[in-house]
């Protein structure tokens, strides 16, 4: 798993970061962390700059101003990481709703089978989420379903956080255009990389939601998502969406 990058947006996730850090850095000695923290108040940056010691060359931290969501958070990953050369960049949630354990599978998946794009996916053979109430879950599986239906893409999970991107893929990509801040930017992210014909490979994973800290879903991040992908289609039909 050599030039693997794995990037974590957090905030205020003091009650797993250690377990996180721990559970991610003991997969393999060649994966990497990157830590983008929003100034949590809790104290997780804190938490994650004693470990930088522990975890020399292998554990790095951003630390931003405020909170400014989680697609700001990961392209400031992605644009840190091509800096850096990593091959494979992960997108990773901090709060264990993404399994560890499933870190190896997703990176084989581009490695050895050639994806560009591995997403780690809830509904690509039934429904694999444990402890969501069933009004959470309908949202969601429900959401895939719309985004798949307006842009036509063939993927099950479009919503989905746990991903794997080959360098190159990103690199064909214009960061700076990514206009989606929430819900919406792991849909716009997969619809521009099948716009690229990127070769996306979905796995199958158990989503299991957080037991420690808070969620930060809103309803302004799910209306955003059903909004934006509209108006991203309708762009992208008329040749005016910015790839």
């Amino acid at each position: 798993m050599k030039n693997t990058l794995i990037i974590i947006p957090t905030y205020n996730e003091l009650e797993n970061i250690q377990l996180m850090l721990d559970a991610v850095l003991n997969q393999n000695e060649n994966l990497h962390v990157l830590i983008v923290d929003d100034a949590s108040p809790d104290g997780t940056s804190q938490v994650v700059r004693k470990n930088i010691v522990l975890y020399p060359n292998r554990l790095f931290m951003v630390e931003r101003l405020g909170k400014l969501g989680l697609g700001t958070a990961y392209i400031h990953g992605f644009k840190w990481a091509l800096m850096r050369d990593y091959e494979y960049i992960f997108e990773m949630d901090a709060d264990f709703s993404h399994d560890p354990n499933d870190l190896i599978s997703l990176y084989e998946v581009c490695a050895n089978y050639g994806a560009d794009l591995a997403i780690g996916s809830r509904y690509v053979k039934g429904v694999n989420v444990v402890n969501w109430p069933m009004s959470r879950i309908l949202l969601s599986y429900f959401a895939s379903k719309y985004v798949r239906l307006i842009t036509r893409m063939d993927i099950h999970d479009t919503t989905a956080g746990f991903v794997c991107y080959r360098a190159s893929l990103l690199r064909k990509m214009d960061l700076d255009k990514i206009k989606f801040v929430g819900y919406a930017f792991q849909i716009e992210m997969k619809f521009k990389s099948y716009l690229l014909k990127a070769k996306i490979i979905e796995l199958p994973v158990i989503f299991t939601d957080r037991s420690r800290g808070q969620s930060k879903m809103s309803g302004g991040i799910i209306q955003e998502a059903v909004t934006g992908v509209f108006m991203m289609k309708m762009k992208s039909l008329i040749g005016k969406l910015e790839i």
